[in-house]
């Protein structure tokens, strides 16, 4: 038995370590996003905010026809992960925030919708821009949508500028790739330091979302290319 909580407690200790180097990596970086070299231009995404603080970019090869894969993208289900949805209860838990008690629907596009997000762009079976403006560091956050002629224009004092998308090249007839990027900017110093010190807490679980939607997006888009041959 004793030998089983120093097992745990190392584990636990180990993982409390990764996290806060974590934390620390991603608040020395806040406000130094770049774009890697091997990652393409964003014309869209450019247009609605050129510059930025913070950037997630994730992808993932898909053996579906670009037009099947960007359909299983905007309706892919990120809560029936067990362990996206342990994130979303961690913040709640963390930060005070009331349970939403609201139905929503399960698709991404339009849960995110139904939360405040807006459309900001959408070029049919190809990407879609999704934005909002909030302070994400209150407990129960609000997004608000912006029409897209105001958004990249947006100063009003004390907010975060966020824009999303979900992009798919094809890569070949059967073949396609996917790509989300989520970018991040601020409207004044208050909210830039309040932003910096939530993304510092809460970034590596952003991550995880991202990179947990990869896999069942892939099959589930596969599964469909599959059933159409």
């Amino acid at each position: 038995m004793r030998q089983t909580f120093t097992w745990i407690g190392r584990v636990l200790g180990a993982a409390a370590g990764a996290y806060g180097a974590w934390a620390l990596v991603a608040w020395t970086q806040y406000g130094h996003a770049e774009r890697p070299r091997d990652w393409p231009s964003d014309a869209l995404l450019d247009h609605f905010m050129p510059s930025y603080d913070v950037a997630e970019r994730h992808r993932t090869f898909v053996s579906a026809p670009a037009p099947i894969t960007y359909r299983a993208a905007c309706e892919q289900d990120l809560l029936s992960s067990s362990v996206v949805r342990a994130i979303f209860r961690a913040r709640e838990i963390v930060l005070g925030a009331t349970p939403d008690r609201v139905e929503r629907p399960r698709g991404l596009v339009e849960l995110t919708t139904s939360l405040g997000w807006g459309v900001l762009a959408e070029i049919p079976d190809r990407e879609i821009v999704m934005g909002a403006v909030t302070r994400p560091w209150e407990p129960n956050v609000v997004f608000r949508a912006l029409h897209p002629d105001v958004f990249p224009s947006f100063d009003e004092p004390g907010y975060v500028k966020i824009v999303w998308t979900l992009r798919v090249h094809a890569a070949g007839p059967v073949h396609s790739v996917f790509s989300t990027e989520t970018r991040a900017t601020t409207t004044d110093r208050f909210a830039r330091e309040q932003c910096r010190r939530y993304w510092a807490c809460f970034s590596p679980g952003i991550w995880t979302i991202r990179r947990l939607s990869l896999g069942p997006l892939r099959r589930h888009a596969e599964r469909r290319a599959r059933a159409l041959q």
